[in-house]
């Protein structure tokens, strides 16, 4: 895939609009085997201040569905058929970054593992 077509393919990801734009994620890079996005943690937590788990799901959701539409290529459609979170500890600021890594790359089903760490390195 050329870097323009990649280039709007990212930017359709976190357009106004979206969930992912709303929640302040972007996308740092990507392509069908990785992908890495951060989000801030302002915003987007549950009321004792930590990160709220449901947001830290619709991050990695955004990312590991930007990297099966990028594995599967042109023409084709993508939906999430499940997800499955582990919560190691809470962040109360900066940012968080998550990487999708793929796991299984099949010709109709794509799966990531997805680690998202806050700004210490920590998994969250």
């Amino acid at each position: 895939m050329d870097q323009h077509l990649l280039d709007r393919v990212m930017a359709a990801t976190t357009a106004e609009g979206t969930l992912a734009h709303r929640m302040g994620i972007t996308i740092v890079s990507a392509s069908g085997t990785e992908v890495v996005a951060t989000m801030p943690v302002a915003g987007n937590t549950q009321p004792f201040g930590l990160l709220h788990g449901g947001a830290s799901c619709v991050l990695a959701e955004t990312i590991g569905s930007l990297g099966a539409a990028l594995h599967a290529g042109l023409g084709r459609v993508v939906v999430g058929i499940e997800i499955s979170a582990t919560h190691h500890r809470g962040a109360t600021d900066g940012d968080v970054t998550a990487v999708a890594t793929l796991a299984h790359g099949g010709r109709t089903l794509a799966t990531y593992e997805i680690v998202i760490t806050d700004s210490a390195g920590h998994r969250v």
